[in-house]
Order: structure tokens, then sequence, then C-alpha cells
């Protein structure tokens, strides 16, 4: 019985070693975020000569002012898996339409610190997505209703009239919704 238990859980830590060898990767376009696995083979294969656009609905942050806005290192793990399947990066296509509770996550350091007493843990992705290419796109009744004016977005954010007008424009122009 002792070799059996022994021999079981010998197995089971090798096929734990076969999944810890392989690690998750950031890059080639996103360098410090949007960490994702390798799909060797899959059947569904990717078109690598088809243009994938993507426009990301923001509407929830984490309640820490300290943490990453998973949601947004979406799109980071958008373009990186794509990369890294061979679709080039100028058929990879990114927005973010930011609104709600995320409005705190487009602001700058400066105007974060003044709110929470921290660093935008955002800022530095925010600026990559949109080194990248991105848009970011933020809500101007979010800005409003939730305190957030222009002069505090982070540099390259763009103000709309709505996320609701952003998200209806984007889709007219070819943008597929990403919610989650």
């Amino acid at each position: 019985m002792k070799r059996i238990y022994i021999f079981t859980l010998l197995i089971g830590l090798l096929s734990q070693t076969s999944v810890i060898a392989q690690a998750k990767k950031t890059g080639p376009i996103i360098k410090d975020y949007g960490k994702v696995w390798a799909i060797d083979n899959p059947d569904f294969k990717v078109d690598s000569s088809k243009e994938y656009k993507a426009v990301f609905d923001i509407m929830n942050s984490p309640e820490s002012h300290e943490s990453v806005n998973a949601t947004i290192e979406t799109a980071a793990r958008f373009l990186n898996m794509h990369a890294q399947s061979g679709v080039p990066a100028e058929n990879l296509k990114v927005a973010l339409v930011v609104h709600n509770k995320a409005s705190k996550d487009v602001i700058t350091n400066k105007a974060y610190q003044k709110k929470y007493g921290a660093d935008n843990p955002n800022q530095e992705l925010l600026k990559a997505l949109m080194d990248a290419g991105g848009q970011v796109i933020f809500c101007g009744q979010s800005s409003v209703s939730r305190g957030f004016p222009r002069e505090d977005l982070i540099e390259g954010v763009q103000l709309s009239l709505s996320a609701m007008t952003a998200l209806i424009q984007l889709q007219d122009e070819d943008y597929r919704l990403i919610k989650f």
C-alpha cells in the first residue's frame, strides 16, 4: 500500500514538473505586463494574417489602491499572446474604454497620490499600451460624476462624451467587444 501511495505521489510530482517547467511570459509587445502561457499546436489555429481589433470595456477596479487592474492587463495579455503566436504587431489593435469604478485607474501619479496616498499602479501599464498603439478612452460622464477632471488624466488618455458612445463607435469600426 505504501508503494502505491509513493508511486502515485511521484507521478503527481513529475506531472507537476512539466507544468512548472513551462512558465508564463510577457512580450514581445508589452514587456512588463501581460504574461501568458504558450499553447503548443492548438486545434483551433490562430490566423496570423487576420487583423485583430479588440475593445475592452473597463468598468471595475480592485479595492486596493496598490494593485494593477487585471482587466486592463487583459489588453496586454491579448497583444502578447497573439504576437507570441505569430500575429504581426501591425495586425493587433486595442482600445480600452474606461468608466465607472475604473475611473481612478487613468489618473496621474500626482493626482492618485493626492487622493489615495500611493502611486497609480496602472500608470506604467497604460503608458506601455498607448506606446504600443493602443487607445485609452475615458468616459466623460464618469470624469464629471466621479471627480476625475481632464487635467488629472495620464497623458495620452482621450476623453469621450461617454463610455457608451465610445463603445458604439469602436464597434462600428469593427472592434470586437471583450468584456472580462
